[in-house]
């Protein structure tokens, strides 16, 4: 009896440690292949989706293609300034100063007198606007010259038109 309860021991004690190293091996082995998946980046599937949202804001405008995005903002610093329809985009910040500080370097050293600073999107921005206007045509006019109008660095990649909801 003694014998028959010392096999059936070491019969569980057998099936529960190879259970358990079956357990980790798969642990490990879903570990590694989330690691190798973290290591890559982005697939070619998902870079080609992002690609393609960032191409859909694209609007032609008097033959010209332009980057415009609608959203919902307001006026952020001076309530005395009216939000145009069309507004061109030359910075975007998170923090109200630096929207401010750079609007302000646009008045004083460009000569943009019009520039305003615009709060709200999705990610609550502060947008800095060189000009606003109330038709797109002069949107991008504006935005075709404004390495000529606007004499500080701009900030974004590729300065944009931002249609107000």
């Amino acid at each position: 009896m003694k014998k028959t309860l010392l096999y059936i021991s070491l019969l569980m004690a057998a099936v529960f440690m190879t259970s358990c190293h079956s357990n980790e091996e798969n642990y490990r082995e879903a570990y590694e292949k989330a690691m190798e998946r973290r290591q890559t980046g982005i697939g070619a599937e998902t870079y080609a989706k992002i690609e393609a949202e960032r191409q859909r804001y694209t609007h032609v405008i008097n033959g010209d293609s332009v980057r415009m995005l609608y959203v919902n903002v307001n006026v952020a610093i001076d309530s005395t300034q009216k939000a145009c329809d069309y507004n061109v985009v030359v910075a975007t910040f998170a923090q109200r100063i630096n929207a401010k500080s750079y609007c302000d370097r646009l008045r004083e050293e460009c000569g943009l007198k019009d520039s305003y600073v615009l709060f709200g999107g999705k990610d609550r921005k502060y947008f800095v606007v060189a000009q606003g206007f109330d038709n797109s045509g002069d949107a991008a006019a504006m935005l075709h010259d404004l390495d000529k109008k606007v004499c500080l660095k701009i900030l974004e990649p590729l300065p944009w038109i931002l249609k107000k909801l």
